[in-house]
């Protein structure tokens, strides 16, 4: 007769068992958290207009992102029409803050604020890429102009709530501009930039949006904003010396 099985051994081996099994098993580490997005200390503006864009124009805004951008071949500083801006007329008017940012192959934004640190009250999406504005504000003086059809007098949208312009560069159509409300980005961008209130330079950003390669460049400047009409508005930049008139002019005409 063979001998009879001892309990002990049967559990012993069960036990080694199940402690090979458990030790065979990687130890499976939670996955981390997403990162936090940054805080946003900007302050609102002192008159802020907030009108949420109609779900059919967002529609259109993604197909107008998809048209190719036309590089303009800046001449002589012209609006639409041959006529030449009058650049060194007295001006009185309100400053406000305006950025130009952007990755550099990818379309560069306008954004205007009443100063460094309140949240922006106009961002504009530009038909134009950020390397090639930086090549033309290099090169010379610089005239963008937006352009909408004008509305019945009963109308009361103002010029800056209108959501699509035609751009203009130095007299050369180059696409269409599109008023977006500020996103994630734009803000991170902002508060990043609090402190500076004039100056140049480039930002380290991770992004996953077109034309993104980790580096956002920006161009901030005191900006004197005109406003002619209730059809045509301007925003002329500052130079810091005071001597040699604005780099850059942007009107918002309504023809």
């Amino acid at each position: 007769m063979g001998e009879p099985n001892d309990p002990n051994k049967t559990n012993n081996s069960d036990s080694a068992t199940t402690t090979t099994t458990a030790s065979s098993q990687p130890s499976l580490k939670p996955p981390p958290p997403p990162p936090t997005p940054p805080k946003v200390s900007l302050l609102q503006p002192s008159q802020k207009k907030t009108k949420k864009p109609i779900k059919a124009f967002r529609v259109f805004r993604s197909i107008f992102r998809s048209f190719p951008i036309i590089t303009p071949v800046c001449k002589l500083p012209t609006l639409p029409g041959g006529r030449l801006p009058d650049t060194h007329r007295a001006r009185d008017g309100p400053r406000v803050t305006g950025t130009l940012f952007g990755y550099r192959r990818g379309r560069v934004s306008l954004s205007v604020q009443e100063n460094p640190r309140c949240m922006p009250t106009l961002v504009v999406e530009l038909a134009m890429q950020t390397n090639v504005l930086q090549k033309e504000l290099n090169s010379g003086m610089v005239r963008i102009a937006l352009e909408c059809e004008k509305r019945p007098e009963k109308d009361k949208t103002g010029l800056l709530e209108e959501p699509l312009w035609t751009m203009y560069c130095n007299g050369k159509k180059s696409g269409y501009g599109v008023k977006r409300d500020a996103n994630e980005e734009d803000l991170s961008v902002m508060e990043m930039l609090k402190a500076v209130s004039m100056g140049a330079g480039v930002l380290p950003l991770n992004s996953k949006s077109e034309g993104a390669d980790g580096e956002l460049a920006y161009i901030r400047a005191d900006f004197e904003h005109i406003v002619g009409s209730k059809d045509s508005e301007t925003l002329y930049m500052l130079s810091p010396n005071g001597n040699n008139g604005p780099e850059l002019t942007v009107f918002f005409v309504r023809i």
